[in-house]
């Protein structure tokens, strides 16, 4: 069965990094976008970063420039979102999401167009 892994997740001050890690397995993840998403608690999910298959093409939220950093290891199937400064308002549920690529450059977020998901791993950012 086809599924996306996510781990990495936990307990941060404010302030202080985390490194999440998504895991293809069934799948190869290298023909695919890969983006992060994340929803808190009574908001609407929103995407946060995606890469394009070959890891050219980053694309970040606004909310989240200079502080996180997308990256991808084809060979070992995985994807990587480093957080670092992290601030109270990150506090979510974040997932990691696969469409399959139809050009190498494709890094958009659009969230309907991703079609694999994985179960999500929890981010809280507090003192």
């Amino acid at each position: 069965q086809s599924q996306l892994v996510e781990s990495g997740g936990g307990l941060v001050q404010p302030g202080g990094s985390l490194r999440l890690s998504c895991a293809g397995s069934g799948f190869t993840l290298e023909h695919y976008t890969i983006g992060w998403f994340r929803q808190a608690p009574g908001k609407e999910r929103e995407g946060v970063s995606c890469i394009s298959r070959s890891g050219g093409t980053t694309n970040y939220a606004d909310s989240v420039k200079g502080r996180f950093t997308i990256s991808r290891d084809n060979a070992k199937n995985t994807v990587y979102l480093q957080m670092n400064s992290l601030k109270p308002e990150d506090t979510a549920v974040y997932y990691c999401a696969a469409k399959w690529a139809y050009y190498t450059g494709d890094s958009s977020c659009l969230e309907h167009d991703y079609g694999y998901w994985g179960q999500g791993t929890q981010v809280t950012v507090s003192s």
